[in-house]
């Protein structure tokens, strides 16, 4: 291995060590941004969630992006076939030279509003899942900027080897919502005495119904939590209960001993 490829190894590997330590978003991408550019060399970096609070995204320069040039971008992105492939398409690490020549780049609105003053003569642009904010799905676009030679292959495929890595932490770092399920109040109930190590005789006995009722709540619960089995079932209603279990259950099982 050349000496080159080495050093480039090196500065993949602490993209991925900071992924693997990192512990909250706020401070990761402040630290992140300079080693992902390092990883994909370029002379500028943006950071875009979508949907994201404060309408801004980070950038490395930091003041990179000033109020006229979002407001340009936001007016004349629509026109760009490289936002709509990290907006609309698959989000894959894709050159602006392999959609567009160089002729159709600078004809862009947003060449001359936003591009050029950035010095972004080439580009590499991906997006990937970004995690949950306030229950809501995002996306992040990446975009890395140069102003001389294109970004090569090589630099094509670290992007797609960081932008899966990247999404797992994401994950990770902006879970999902716990999810509700449409458990009825007899289901709630009979979860709850399981998850408390009733058998289903004992269950049956307190709820004055049958077993073989109780066999049926149980499967219909299994569905909805999507789980196997009854140790499955008493975990997922341990640890979700207190979102999942009508108010009105507790008067269910204490009007049934």
């Amino acid at each position: 291995m050349s000496a080159a490829a080495e050093a480039g190894l090196r500065r993949i590997f602490d993209v991925v060590d900071l992924l693997i330590d990192a512990v909250d978003e706020e401070n990761l991408v402040p630290a992140l941004l300079p080693l992902l550019l390092g990883a994909v060399p370029g002379d500028s970096i943006v950071w875009a969630p979508n949907p994201d609070p404060t309408h801004r995204p980070r950038t490395l320069p930091a003041d990179l992006l000033t109020p006229d040039a979002l407001a340009a971008f936001d007016r004349d992105a629509a026109a760009d076939p490289l936002v709509a492939h990290t907006s609309a398409a698959t989000g894959t690490p894709l050159r602006r030279s392999t959609l567009q020549s160089d002729r159709a780049y600078h004809a862009l609105a947003a060449y001359h509003e936003v591009y050029r003053p950035l010095g972004a003569e080439r580009q590499l642009a991906m997006s990937f899942a970004g995690g949950y904010a306030d229950g809501t799905p995002r996306s992040i676009c990446l975009a890395i900027n140069r102003s001389g030679s294109d970004f090569t292959d090589d630099d094509v495929l670290t992007a797609a080897l960081l932008r899966t890595r990247l999404a797992h932490v994401l994950r990770r770092l902006a879970p999902p919502p716990p999810q509700r399920y449409d458990v009825t109040r007899r289901e709630s109930a009979v979860l709850a005495l399981l998850a408390h190590g009733l058998t289903n005789q004992q269950i049956a006995r307190r709820l004055d119904i049958s077993p073989r009722t109780v066999d049926k709540h149980l499967e219909h619960a299994y569905a909805k939590l999507r789980v196997g089995g009854r140790v499955e079932a008493a975990n997922a209603w341990l640890t979700r209960g207190d979102a999942l279990r009508p108010a009105s259950w507790t008067g269910i099982v204490a009007g049934r001993r």
